[in-house]
């Protein structure tokens, strides 16, 4: 979907998930279409990263291209800031350690 699509309320849902948000800021560290969806340091199960990108997808923060075997990302950040402004920055400057601490602790609690 493409951010101008996307409704705040999926978007806050979005970006409501410590895990989601976390995918967002190691997708941001990275150049468009490097980072492949196996390389990501996310202590969830392959199937919940599955999911998690999918919910980025259809909020129109994330964009996906196969290329052979990988599944390569990009950043949907000047879209969805035209959309949303200001909003994935606040996302972006939350402090990594301190998301990735709350996403270890959601996907034990599961």
């Amino acid at each position: 979907m493409h951010p101008q699509e996307t409704t705040l309320q999926s978007a806050l849902h979005a970006l409501a998930d410590p895990v989601r948000r976390l995918i967002l800021r190691q997708v941001a560290e990275s150049p468009d279409w490097t980072r492949a969806c196996g390389t990501f340091d996310i202590p969830v199960s392959k199937s919940t990263l599955s999911h998690h990108f999918a919910v980025l997808r259809e909020a129109g923060l994330l964009e996906q291209r196969d290329e052979g075997t990988r599944r390569t990302n990009r950043l949907r950040a000047a879209e969805f800031g035209a959309r949303f402004p200001g909003l994935l920055d606040l996302v972006l400057s939350e402090d990594g350690e301190t998301a990735k601490d709350r996403a270890e602790g959601g996907e034990q609690a599961r």
